[in-house]
């Protein structure tokens, strides 16, 4: 049961979207919110976990094809990723968008200014960076800006980041996206492939328990950064596989019964024993479907590249005059 008293004036976006998620009947925190600087720490030690294939295949899917995949956008491109982290993996991009081109320009878009100035180090001798500390619709605006006559941009949107979005608001995102471009740009997505249950559940419950930790540190962010009460140790994480929605679900299952406030916010809720809240939805695809969703968005697919060892797809669209 939802108690609320006076709320302040200004409340950040972290705090409304807390409240607003707590208050529905199925209790909600939004995944982007698990990466705060010890969130993604976590995440990173994740990538590495032999259980968790997934960056690993997108990692070697463009070391191996990350010329051919510049090569078929033809023409001169400059670079926009989109949630780029440390930019780690895109490393074999621009080396190879670079080769053939006297100056390549390079927008990565992230709203943590540490992954954004990680990622200019790792690419200060590959391209002129222009680091944009925004939402991913927000630095696209600002990086078009900036298009330079006679280029083209492969905006990259790597590492099934797709898969976090309701697959309603994916393909509403990725219209958005296409109005944003312009015949003779290009998408690189990566997307996940559905797997077996076994492998899924594995990949976001390891036996290790990094992932819960970086699930329950969603937790420890509301505690330390809205003086929320949560007692981290009456929560469990548990990742579930939905067949129906071909989707892992994570959540954090109450333990006991207990009263949270929220001293920054003046905001209060019960959580009951054997509640969740639902903080991370990651969408698998099957490889026919994407051709589709692409034609919806308003791209032309051309081509794609399949990882053998985890199922994975880096899909190359284009935008037709």
């Amino acid at each position: 049961m939802l108690a609320s008293t006076s709320w302040r004036t200004e409340e950040t976006e972290f705090a409304s979207d807390v409240r607003v998620g707590l208050s529905k009947r199925q209790k909600e925190l939004h995944s982007k919110y698990l990466y705060d600087e010890l969130g993604s720490a976590l995440f990173d030690a994740i990538t590495f976990l032999p259980e968790y294939g997934l960056t690993r295949a997108d990692e070697r899917l463009l070391l191996a094809f990350g010329g051919e995949m510049v090569a078929a956008t033809g023409g001169s491109i400059d670079v926009i990723e989109l949630g780029s982290g440390s930019g780690r993996k895109t490393r074999r991009i621009l080396e190879a968008a670079g080769s053939s081109q006297p100056e390549l320009h390079y927008y990565p878009i992230d709203v943590s200014s540490e992954a954004l100035a990680r990622c200019s180090l790792e690419a200060r001798n590959l391209a002129e960076v222009h680091p944009l500390e925004e939402t991913y619709l927000a630095g696209v605006d600002r990086a078009v800006a900036c298009r330079r006559p006679g280029h083209s941009f492969l905006v990259l949107f790597l590492g099934s980041t797709i898969g976090n979005f309701e697959r309603n608001c994916a393909e509403a995102f990725l219209r958005d996206l296409r109005q944003r471009l312009q015949p003779g740009d290009a998408l690189l997505l990566g997307a996940d492939l559905v797997k077996s249950r076994e492998r899924l559940i594995l990949a976001y419950d390891d036996p290790t328990g990094v992932t819960a930790a970086f699930n329950l540190n969603l937790l420890g962010r509301a505690n330390r950064e809205l003086g929320a009460n949560f007692d981290l140790r009456s929560f469990r994480h548990l990742a579930r596989y939905n067949e129906n929605d071909r989707r892992i679900e994570m959540h954090l299952h109450a333990l006991r019964d207990q009263d949270v406030t929220f001293t920054a916010v003046d905001f209060s809720i019960h959580i009951r024993a054997g509640e969740t809240i639902w903080t991370e939805s990651s969408h698998k695809y099957q490889l026919q479907e994407l051709p589709a969703m692409a034609a919806r968005a308003g791209f032309t697919p051309l081509k794609h590249w399949v990882d053998q060892e985890w199922p994975f797809v880096e899909a190359l669209w284009t935008i037709q005059p």
